[in-house]
């Protein structure tokens, strides 16, 4: 009896279902930088004690020394500019850079309540999470940039009201945020601890801001205080409001261009101090 041949069952040619894969990375980064945004823009609408308790400085800095050194003309300003409108926009990049070099102390509070831990555990890439807080604290400063336009114009103060120009402050008030924020996150990565980043934050706060054009021109600056003033990027953040908002001589692709680098250079370094701060 011959044996009866069984033929091989064939394998089936059905395609397989594909992987769950994440997203494309720059995907992914934007949507992350998108979360964090309206993160912070939910803690102020939902708790706005903070916005008007930083308004309050902007407003003492425009109404007592801007109005008083305004009438004893000691600081030279562009022709046809009061020192009141050339000062109002060094207050805006002032009020971004107080919101901003203390921004490391909340990185540090999500540290110590568990809360990076479980950031660092999602798919959410390093530099995506420094970016999104980084740019986060640039709305806080748009707001109180709305505050300091809103109190120029009581003023008196004439601005140049084009909407891409203002769109323009905006963008250059986040960038400088960006950096400030991203500085303070870098150095919570050195120190670790909250106490010694606010005694930071106040060593360099004060510094940073007298050395930039914010109060007064870098032409009646000594020489070395115009060499600190031409590498601290909150004189390029100055420097551009004030070419959008009084039109004053200005080289705006040397100012986004600068504002640029620094928050690139910031991000990579909080980024690259992250696993330190979350261990």
């Amino acid at each position: 009896m011959s044996a009866v041949r069984v033929a091989p069952h064939s394998v089936s040619a059905e395609p397989r279902a594909p992987l769950a894969t994440l997203p494309p990375w720059w995907r992914l980064y934007a949507s992350r930088i998108a979360t964090f945004w309206l993160v912070e823009l939910r803690k102020i609408r939902h708790d706005r004690t903070e916005l008007y308790m930083r308004a309050i400085q902007p407003v003492l800095w425009l109404l007592i020394f801007g109005e008083t050194f305004s009438r004893i003309h000691l600081i030279p300003t562009p022709r046809g500019i009061s020192y009141l409108a050339y000062l109002s926009p060094g207050i805006m990049a002032q009020s971004g850079l107080f919101i901003a070099i203390f921004y490391g102390i909340q990185i540090i509070w999500e540290r110590d309540s568990g809360i990076l831990t479980k950031l660092m555990a999602t798919p959410t890439p390093r530099l995506a999470l420094i970016s999104g807080k980084a740019f986060a604290a640039g709305v806080r400063s748009v707001a109180q940039v709305v505050v300091i336009l809103a109190l120029s114009a009581v003023l008196g103060i004439r601005f140049d009201w084009n909407p891409v120009h203002l769109l323009g402050v905006a963008a250059v008030v986040v960038l400088g945020a960006a950096f400030f924020s991203c500085l303070s996150m870098t150095v919570a990565g050195i120190v670790l601890h909250r106490d010694r980043l606010m005694g930071f934050g106040q060593a360099i706060t004060m510094p940073l801001f007298f050395a930039s054009n914010a109060l007064y021109p870098v032409q009646i600056m000594p020489g070395w205080l115009r060499g600190l003033s031409a590498a601290n990027p909150l004189s390029y953040e100055v420097d551009g409001l004030r070419g959008m908002l009084l039109g004053t001589s200005t080289n705006l692709p040397l100012d986004f261009g600068v504002l640029l680098v620094a928050v690139a250079a910031g991000v990579m370094a909080a980024s690259a101090l992250l696993p330190r701060l979350a261990r």
